[in-house]
C-alpha cells in the first residue's frame, strides 16, 4: 500500500528572526563586520609592534589608530551579540515550546512511540496547526495577531474533532479588544439579533431599549408595554441603594475569637479606619458598611461599597483584600479561607440579596389609564389585579420562589444585559423582582410597580467596551463613565432595566389575562420556510 506523505509546510513569513532589524542580509552583514574586525586587529598589532621597537608610549594614538580601535570594538560587539543572541534565542524558544506543550497537550492520534519521546513541539502557528494542536491564548499576545490565531485555532479544532463549524462567523470581529479581559481561546463569535423596544417614557426621558434575544414575541411584547406606559404619562423610578458587595470568609481558632473580630468590624468607632484602608484600592471605591455572620468559628464578612460607573466586583475585591491585610496585624490567628464566602452573594439566588440588596436597588412604577388598558392591552384592570395576586404572589409562594414574584423579569434583564455588555450570569440576582398591581382612582386605573433590589450593572469595564455593546449603551446615553457625577450612568442604566421589566410585566400579564399568550406565540414565534406566507 502506497503511503502518501504530506509536503512540509513552508516557514511562516511572519516569523521574527534576530537579523530582521538589520538593513542588509545577515550574510553580508556578517562578512562586513568580520572583515572590519580582522583589518582593525591587524593594523593595531602592526602599529603597537612599531611603537614597542621605537620605545613610543602605547597610549599616544593618532586619528587612524582611534578609528581602528573603534572599528575593533564595534565589530567585536556585533560578533559577540550575534552569536549570543542566537544562543539565547534557542534557549528561550525551547522553554516556550515546553510551556506550550504543557498548556496545549499532545496532539490527538499520536503514536505510542511519539508519546514516549515526543519531538520538540513547533512554535509557529502554521506548525502548530500541522501538529493538530491549537495555539494557546498566550500565542495571541506573543504574536500580536489575535485574528490570525483565532483562524488557526478554529482550523485546528476542525481537524481534531472532524466537525465543520461553518455557521460560526470568524471574520468581522475585533479579537484584539477581548485579549486579557473578555474571552480566551476564541474561534469565532455568536451572532444575536438585537431589537429595539420603545420609546420607554421614564422619568421624563425617552429611551429606546436594545434587547438581544432569540425568543420571539419578547421585544414586541415589551414594546407594547412601553406604548401603554407612554400613553399613560410615563413611568417614574427611584434608586434606593447603590452598593456592590463581597464577603470573604475567615476561620478563627475559636468561636469566641470569631465573635471578637465580628464585634471589631461592626463597631462604628472602627469604621473610619476601615474605610481609609478599603478606599485605597480605587478613587471611586467608598466603603458603605460591613455586615457579619458566623457559622461556628467561621466568620463571613459582607463588605458593601459604591463603585462609580463600574459594576465593581474587581474594585470591591481589591478593597476587601486591603482590609484583610490590615486585620492580620491585630488578628494574626485569622486564617482567610477565601476572598468570597458566598455571603456576597454573586450569581446565585440568595435571600441576603433579596433583603439587603446588591448593586442597584430600584423601584419603578406607573399608573396605566383605564382606556389604555382596554385599547392597548386588550383587557381590564380587575382581571390584571386578580391575575397578579393569584399568579405572581400566591403561585410563586406555592413554588417556594426566592425573589421570583414576577411574570418574566429575567427575560428583559437578560436581553438588556447581553445587548449592553453586562455579565449575563448576574441575571440570577438581578432578576429578583416583585411585581405589584392594584386598582386606583376608584378602580378605574391600574397602578403597577416592580421592586428590584439587586440590579448589577456597569457602563465601564468588561464587555461594555466592545463595539456592539458600546453602541447599545450609547443609544441609551449611558456609555462610559460620567465625569461630572461618577456612578450616575450606571444608576440610569439600572432604572432603564427596571423600566423595561415594568413594560414587559405589564404586557405579558395582559396577554395572560386576555388569553392571548398562545395565539401570539403561534403568530410571531413560529418560523416558516415559505416566505410568501410570511409576506402575506
Amino acid at each position: 500500500m502506497e503511503v502518501r506523505r504530506r509536503a512540509p509546510l513552508p516557514p511562516p513569513p511572519g516569523r521574527v528572526q534576530a537579523g530582521d532589524a538589520l538593513p542588509l542580509p545577515i550574510r553580508h552583514t556578517n562578512l562586513i563586520f568580520s572583515a572590519l574586525f580582522a583589518a582593525s586587529l591587524a593594523y593595531l598589532m602592526r602599529r603597537w609592534r612599531e611603537k614597542i621597537r621605537s620605545s613610543t608610549p602605547l597610549h599616544v594614538v593618532g586619528l587612524a589608530e582611534m578609528l581602528a580601535i573603534f572599528g575593533l570594538v564595534a565589530s567585536l560587539i556585533y560578533l559577540l551579540s550575534f552569536f549570543g543572541i542566537a544562543f539565547v534565542q534557542s534557549i528561550v524558544s525551547s522553554s516556550d515550546d515546553e510551556e506550550e506543550d504543557f498548556l496545549v497537550g499532545p496532539a490527538r492520534g499520536s503514536s505510542a512511540a511519539a508519546a514516549v519521546a515526543p519531538p520538540p513541539p513547533p512554535s509557529s502557528p502554521a506548525q502548530l496547526l500541522a501538529a493538530g494542536s491549537p495555539p494557546t491564548c498566550l500565542d495571541d499576545q506573543a504574536r500580536g495577531l489575535p485574528a490570525a490565531a483565532a483562524g488557526i485555532r478554529r482550523e485546528a479544532v476542525r481537524r481534531i474533532t472532524g466537525r465543520q463549524i461553518e455557521g460560526l462567523p470568524l471574520d468581522g470581529f475585533d479579537y484584539a479588544s477581548i485579549l486579557g479581559q473578555c474571552c480566551e481561546l476564541p474561534v469565532g463569535y455568536v451572532q444575536l439579533p438585537v431589537g429595539i423596544a420603545g420609546p420607554l417614557l421614564l422619568d421624563g426621558q425617552r429611551f429606546y431599549v436594545p434587547m438581544a434575544t432569540t425568543e420571539g414575541c419578547l421585544v414586541a411584547s415589551t414594546n407594547r408595554g412601553c406604548k401603554a406606559i407612554a400613553e399613560s404619562g410615563g413611568a417614574v423610578s427611584v434608586v434606593l441603594r447603590d452598593g456592590m458587595t463581597r464577603a470573604p470568609v475567615a476561620r478563627l481558632p475559636t468561636a469566641r475569637r470569631a465573635a471578637e473580630l465580628k464585634a471589631f468590624l461592626e463597631d462604628s468607632v472602627n469604621f473610619n479606619t476601615l474605610s481609609m484602608v478599603f478606599n485605597r484600592s480605587s478613587r471611586f471605591a467608598r466603603l458603605q458598611g460591613v455586615q457579619c455572620a458566623m457559622a461556628g468559628r467561621n466568620l463571613y464578612m459582607r463588605f458593601s461599597c459604591c463603585t462609580g460607573d463600574a459594576m465593581g466586583m474587581n474594585m470591591v475585591s481589591k478593597g476587601v483584600q486591603n482590609v484583610l491585610d490590615y486585620l492580620q496585624d491585630d488578628f494574626p490567628d485569622m486564617d482567610v479561607i477565601s476572598i468570597s464566602g458566598n455571603f456576597c452573594s454573586d450569581k446565585k439566588p440568595a435571600a441576603v440579596n433579596w433583603i439587603e440588596g446588591r448593586g442597584k436597588s430600584v423601584v419603578c412604577e406607573a399608573v396605566i389609564k383605564e382606556d389604555v388598558v382596554k385599547k392597548v392591552l386588550k383587557t381590564n384592570v380587575q382581571s390584571l389585579v386578580e391575575l397578579n395576586v393569584i399568579k405572581n404572589l400566591a403561585g410563586s409562594a406555592v413554588a417556594g420562589a426566592l425573589g421570583g414574584f414576577n411574570a418574566h423579569a429575567s427575560n428583559i434583564v437578560t436581553a438588556i444585559f447581553i445587548a449592553t455588555g453586562q455579565d449575563p450570569a448576574q441575571n440570577v440576582e438581578s432578576s429578583h423582582c416583585i411585581t405589584m398591581l392594584e386598582a386606583v382612582n376608584d378602580g378605574r386605573d391600574l397602578h403597577i410597580s416592580v421592586t428590584m433590589p439587586s440590579i448589577e450593572v456597569g457602563t465601564v469595564g468588561g464587555g461594555t467596551q466592545l463595539a456592539s455593546q458600546a453602541a447599545c449603551l450609547d443609544l441609551l446615553g449611558v456609555k462610559g463613565a460620567n465625569r461630572e457625577s461618577p456612578g450616575s450612568n450606571a444608576r440610569l442604566l439600572a432604572t432603564v432595566v427596571a423600566g423595561g421589566v415594568l413594560a414587559g410585566e405589564l404586557s405579558l400579564l395582559s396577554a395572560l389575562a386576555a388569553g392571548q399568550l398562545v395565539k401570539s406565540h403561534m403568530k410571531y414565534n413560529r418560523s416558516s420556510k415559505d416566505m410568501s406566507k410570511v409576506i402575506s
